[in-house]
């Protein structure tokens, strides 16, 4: 093989490769935007589950369990005494939350979660009963029914406890069946609306490019760095097919900021690949109060006629460990932004006041957000 066709293999490697890790970093439009109008419907309803083995509400501190009781067998014909106690431990009342998807039509089923809202101890082995789901406009648009799934399980006895997960959240797959439709235009006229998952003026020029060469120049137009609007046919079934095809055109996004999330609950910190540090130096050490008590007893002596006292001995410790200043290097890459930080020999929690001064010092070259 000749000096020319090896050369020539090369570059068709090279231009594969180019070509592979171009396909790599693009996206389907759908991934960065969705049709406007077209969305869940959140539904919310108030159930009573029965079935419990013992675990449910403790009706003398959830009166509404009670009550939710009396008028559930009332309507079912059951007529209790005036006055009438009950004491219930098999019954919990629960909020029943689901998301009805776009386009759901009458018949369908959708799944539900059943959250305790009294002191039961676990809605493990329950049952449902039928609970209306309305929405925000008071219309009852679904009706729930099923038994629960718990994933956990717990255990008591002679004052030791074991739990597993959380036990007075429940689910039912398929639990509701949708009663009503709710109406989902796909666009206003002739035009079809595509917001924008996150405000980025580059991705939406790109997406009008992608659309425009693809699908024929002039049908998509840029309104702001959130919304493209395009010219669709307005034929229900082609404008459904038009926006398929579109849903899959491929878009190769702009390079997202760089951007720290720091989320001060758990002590979580995550940052992209475009992160970089300045050159800095650091000094971080930890403060730790430590507060120590003992329990004697004071014995008086003997005929001096006090009497026997519990004293309490209280002792306090602060420390302070040394903090060595650390000269940060500057970062040009995620590796070296984690190698900088680790080189600190912070905790999570450390870090996050760390990454704060950095920020306020100007050293940190990326946007921070505190969750």
């Amino acid at each position: 093989m000749s000096l020319t066709h090896k050369i020539l293999i090369a570059l068709m490697w090279l231009f594969a490769g180019l070509m592979v890790a171009d396909a790599a970093r693009a996206e389907r439009i759908k991934d960065l935007a969705s049709v406007a109008g077209v969305r869940n419907n959140q539904l919310v309803g108030y159930g009573i589950v029965v079935g419990l083995d013992g675990s449910g509400d403790q009706t003398t501190q959830t009166p509404f369990t009670v009550q939710s009781i009396i008028n559930m067998l009332s309507n079912m014909g059951v007529n209790l005494p005036p006055g009438q106690s009950l004491q219930l431990k098999n019954v919990a009342a629960v909020m029943v939350t689901a998301s009805l998807p776009p386009f759901a039509r009458a018949g369908q089923q959708i799944d539900v979660t059943a959250s305790s809202i009294g002191n039961a101890k676990s809605l493990k082995g329950g049952t449902l009963v039928l609970t209306p789901l309305k929405g925000a406009d008071g219309n009852v648009y679904a009706m729930a029914q099923g038994h629960l799934v718990v994933n956990g399980a717990g255990a008591s006895g002679g004052g030791s406890k074991v739990q597993i997960n959380h036990l007075s959240v429940g689910r039912i797959a398929g639990g509701a069946t949708v009663e009503r439709e709710v109406p989902t235009p796909l666009g206003q006229g002739e035009f079809v609306y595509l917001d924008l998952h996150d405000t980025n003026f580059g991705n939406a020029q790109r997406i009008v490019e992608a659309i425009n060469k693809a699908m024929g120049g002039g049908l998509a137009s840029a309104s702001d760095g959130r919304q493209v609007r395009v010219r669709a046919p307005t034929g229900a079934d082609d404008r459904v097919g038009f926006l398929g095809r579109i849903e899959n055109l491929d878009v190769t996004p702009t390079q997202m900021p760089a951007k720290v999330i720091v989320n001060s609950r758990s002590g979580s910190v995550v940052m992209n690949q475009k992160v970089t540090l300045e050159n800095c130096a650091v000094a971080h050490g930890n403060l730790s109060v430590s507060v120590s008590a003992e329990n004697t007893v004071s014995q008086p002596g003997a005929l001096s006629g006090g009497q026997t006292a519990g004293v309490t001995n209280a002792q306090i410790d602060i420390k302070q460990e040394g903090g060595a200043v650390v000269n940060v290097r500057p970062g040009v890459n995620l590796a070296d932004v984690v190698k900088a930080l680790n080189a600190i020999g912070a905790n999570p929690q450390d870090l996050i006041a760390i990454l704060q001064a950095m920020k306020a010092a100007g050293a940190l070259r990326a946007e921070l957000e505190i969750i």
